[in-house]
This record gives C-alpha cells, structure tokens and sequence, in this order.
C-alpha cells in the first residue's frame, strides 16, 4: 500500500513538473502555426507550398489583428512558470517574449506604416519566384493566382502609407524617390517581359505545346490587364500623394518621437541596451584602429600618396575589375569553390545542406547591394544560395571578392543559417530565424576567419578584408549620425568615401540602405565585437587547450539567439572546459 501512494506520488510530482514545459511547447507551437498561417511568403521561403496562391494581409485591419494576437501570445507566455523550465526553453521562452514585444512596440510606434524602400516593397515581390520550384502544374497556377492577387496587395500598401502620411511615420523622399523608377522597369516592354513572367518562360519538363500555351496566355493576359495597371497606378499614387509627403530629411530622428523610434531599432538590431552616443563612439574608434591596418598596407605595397588617392587608385585602375558580367561570375564561381575544403580546420560539425552561387536578378540589381544570401529551405527541397551583384562589372572589384564570399557563404550565413537549421530540438522560430546581430556578428567575424582559410594571400585582397571591415565600422558612425544626429545624405557619404574604399556606386547605395532601413546596419560590428570579445576570453582562459573548432561548434550549437545569451552560454562553455 506504501509503495502504491509513494508511485502515485512520484508521478503526480512529474507530471506537476512537466505541465509548465507542455504548456510552453503547446504555446510555441500554436505561437509556429499562427505565425505561418499569417505569412504566406514565409512559409514560400521555407519550402512549404501549401500557401504558395496567396500573399500576407498588409491592410491596416490585418496589422491591427495580428497586433491583438501577439498581446494573447504574450499574456500567455508571461504567465508561464519560467523557472519550471530547463536551460533551453527558457533560452526559447526570452526570445519569444522579446520578439512579442518588439513586434508589438513596432506596432504602437507605427513603424509598420513604413513597408516600402528601394530594396522592399511590392515591386520586389516577382524575387519570391527565386524560391519555388516549378515542376508541376499546380506551382504555375498558384503563381498565376499570386499575380491575381497581387492587385489586392498593392492597395493595401496604399492603404498603409496613407495612414503613414497621417501619422507622420513616413519614408525619406531621397529613399522612395527610387521606387517609381523601379515600377517602370517592371512595366517596360511587353508582359512577357515581365520579371513577373520569368516561370513561364521556360516550362518544367512534361507539359504539353497546348498546356504551355495555355499558361503563358493566362499570364500574359494577367500581367496585361490586371498586374501592369495597378503597378501604374500604384506608382501615381507614390509621385503624386506621396512623395509630396515624404520626409525632407533622410533621418527617422526628424519624425515626431523619431529620437525614441530610433533608440528602440537601436536595441532592436543590436540586442543591447547600448544608446546610440555610445554605439557611434564605438564605430568612430573602430575606424581609427582600422585606418592605421590600411595604412600599413598601402605602404607595403610602395604606393606614393596618401590613402584617399590610393583608394581612388582601387577605384579606377582596370586591373581590378572584370570587363564583363560573365568574367565576374566565373570569378565568384572560382573563389567559392575554394572555400569549403577550408572548413575542416575551423569547424568540427558542417552542414548538410549545399549552397550555389546565382546573379542577382537582373530587375533590381541596379538599385541593391554588391551579394545577399537566400537561405536554404527548412524542409530541404532547397538549396541554399549566394546571390552576386553582376551589374556594371567595372565598379565590382576582385580585391573584394574572397572576403564577401566568406561573409555570405561559408564560413559566414551558409554555414550559420544551414547549420541552424539543421539543430534538433530546437522550435521552429529559432532554427529557421534568430536575432540580426548573431547573424551578421557571424558574418562580419567569418571575414577575419578568411586568413586562417588561406585567403587575403596579396595585400590587395587584405586591403579589400579591411575594407570592408571599416565598412562595417562606418555604418555604425553614419546610421547613428544619420538617425539621431541628423547628418545630411550628403554627410554621410562623403564620410563613407573619406574612410573607405568602396566604389561610389556601392557608397551611395549603402547610405540609401540605411536611410531606408533605420537601425539594421548596428548588427553587424556590434556582434562581431561580442563574438571576438568571448573568443579572446576563451583563448586567454582555456591557453593552449582552447580548441578552435569546439569554440566555433558550440558558438553555433543553439543557433542565432541574443548577445547576452550568446556570452552566458559561452562563459559556462569556458567553465566547463576549465573544469
């Protein structure tokens, strides 16, 4: 009779302690099912078809619903007992609730009333076709009713900016001045020209001629009749209501409360309660340091002058620069096919998952930046891909080449985000998402990684690594001067061009990026420096038992999380290996 009570009581004590942990994976999961119901085009990018005929609600009723959702989620997960939960789920737990709440601080600052730059926005939406595979007859038809419903979506981003202009929570003119130039390129031609039409043009294997013909005239008469008039409209609308009312200045800080907006994107982006004074100290110290690395280099080479005139020198001489799109693919081609037998030496656990190497389309190449990277599906039904910037090849330089390369492939978002991917236990928002400053700490750190893979071999190719270093470090002095210190456009390039070699072309496009998209280009040397902070730590700590490829293994082991998690989990790694 004892031992029957004592049973019962061990089982009723587990199952008093498991009933937090399940009620928090039936939360994420439910939080999982509700996130992919509301957007279509993620689960596109996941791999998943089952959404592929529709779009997200953009309308002004959709943000308000999901905004009312999102207060469920949270009431939800803050009544949750924490500290029932092990290690993991209340990792998980944090950054479910820190998404919750930016999401909904986004909502009450109206930033959501500014969808729309030069690298986002519906006139971008033909790109989504880069993630699905046409094979059968039901991928062409839902892309068919994509484009029928493409319409209904572009009335929607009008709703919303409407509302922008209302509530004084608009984009700069310099910024969407380029948006209707963008349009145009969508309407030029006839609508087989269409970068919307692209899927028809060349049809999977096992349709017949009539078939085939039957879904290029569906397009075609879409494209003409429905998609074309709404783009042209939609663009009137931009030159006539609301550039008029876009914001003069190029800072989010001119806004009413635009100081708050800022300081809040700020901690967004970075996961750190640094203020923006501070985070542009850091970028002005960054570029100090960097400035005597070039220097260096610029001598070693025997150039005579100083680095303005050699960096004019990198920017026009021929040598450095492919004289056709077709040279420079080959060439990115070339160096990426270098990298992976690298790796081994860094890192004990690889990813599964391949990557290839693509042309940016070319409908928006002119206006975005010199390579992106487009992650693998989460069902693995696709490749990961590093796309490559292939217009106007003479301001493309091949010094620049290897260290992008190891930034957007491998070791850098490749490997992070396939790798992440590819973690068991972890929930879905995590290992298919993360927090910006990991992933592009990550990448930016990946870049210094290049010297121990071999590469950076000529001080060209070095002087491109520090380049674009310093790159990084002038985001963070530009953003801050141009969101909170209300530098002018002008300002802030020609800071960009005194203190790093980039091309005009990318200079110009990078400050229009950050003008667009407040607060994002802090991530990156921001996580970077947290990420070689706790490896110097680690080095200095664990001496000549620090293993390299057991650091990079469990940096990486739970995925993209925030700043503070990522040191707490770091510094019990050094405990553990000291111990």
């Amino acid at each position: 009779m004892l031992r029957a009570v004592f049973t019962l009581f061990l089982l009723s004590s587990c199952l008093a302690v498991a009933a937090p942990a399940d009620d928090f994976q039936n939360l994420v999961d439910a939080h999982w099912a509700w996130t992919l119901e509301q957007s279509p085009q993620l689960r596109t990018n996941l791999g998943d078809p089952a959404a592929n005929d529709r779009w997200e609600d953009m309308s002004l009723a959709g943000h308000a619903q999901r905004d009312a959702r999102r207060a469920d989620f949270l009431a939800q997960l803050q009544a949750l007992e924490v500290a029932a939960l092990d290690d993991q789920a209340r990792l998980s737990h944090a950054m479910l609730l820190r998404r919750l709440q930016n999401e909904r601080s986004e909502y009450a600052l109206g930033l959501y009333l500014m969808p729309i730059n030069m690298r986002q926005g519906p006139q971008h939406l033909h790109t989504l076709q880069e993630r699905i595979d046409f094979r059968s007859e039901r991928d062409y038809q839902d892309w068919l009713l994509r484009l029928q419903r493409l319409p209904e979506l572009i009335a929607q981003y009008r709703e919303v900016l409407e509302e922008g202009v209302l509530q004084e929570r608009t984009q700069a003119r310099i910024v969407m001045q380029r948006v209707p130039a963008q349009i145009d390129r969508l309407l030029a031609g006839e609508p087989s020209d269409s970068p919307f039409y692209k899927p028809f043009r060349t049809l999977a294997d096992g349709f017949s001629a009539a078939q085939g013909a039957d879904l290029r005239h569906s397009a075609t008469q879409v494209i003409r009749n429905q998609l074309n008039p709404a783009l042209a409209e939609f663009r009137d609308f931009l030159n006539t209501a609301y550039l008029p009312a876009c914001r003069e200045q190029p800072g989010i800080g001119s806004l009413p409360e635009g100081k708050a907006l800022y300081r809040f994107l700020a901690g967004y982006f970075t996961t750190t309660d640094m203020t923006p004074e501070a985070i542009h100290n850091v970028g002005k110290a960054e570029v100090a340091r960097l400035l005597e690395e070039m220097e260096a280099v610029k001598n070693s080479v025997d150039f005579e002058g100083d680095l303005q005139a050699f960096n004019a020198f990198l920017r026009s001489d021929p040598q450095f620069y492919y004289d056709s799109p077709e040279e420079l693919l080959q060439g990115y081609l070339a160096v990426s096919k270098r990298l992976d037998p690298e790796l081994v030496k860094l890192f004990g656990k690889l990813p599964r998952m391949p990557y290839g190497v693509r042309p940016i389309p070319d409908a928006i190449a002119p206006d975005t930046t010199t390579a992106y990277y487009s992650r693998p599906a989460a069902n693995g039904t696709r490749a990961g891909y590093y796309y490559v910037n292939l217009y106007r090849p003479e301001v493309r330089p091949k010094y620049e080449m290897e260290v992008l390369s190891v930034h957007e492939a491998v070791p850098g978002h490749h490997l992070q985000i396939a790798l992440a991917q590819e973690l068991e236990g972890l929930p879905m928002f995590r290992s298919t998402g993360g927090e910006t400053a990991f992933i592009e700490g990550w990448g930016l750190y990946s870049e210094r990684l290049g010297y121990q893979m071999g590469l950076y071999t000529n001080p060209y190719s070095r002087y491109g690594q520090l380049t674009y270093d310093m790159w990084r470090a002038v985001r963070l002095v530009v953003d801050t001067g141009i969101h909170y210190f209300g530098w002018s456009r002008e300002q802030a390039i020609d800071y960009f061009t005194a203190h790093a070699g980039k091309s005009e072309a990318d200079i110009v496009n990078e400050i229009d990026r950050y003008i667009g998209w407040p607060g994002q280009a802090l991530a990156y040397k921001i996580g970077q420096l947290k990420i070689l902070e706790l490896r110097e730590r680690a080095e200095q700590a664990l001496g000549e038992g620090f293993d390299i490829r057991s650091f990079h293994d469990h940096l990486l082991g739970a995925g993209a999380v925030p700043l503070d998690a990522l040191e707490r989990r770091m510094d019990a790694w050094i405990a553990d290996q000291q111990g």
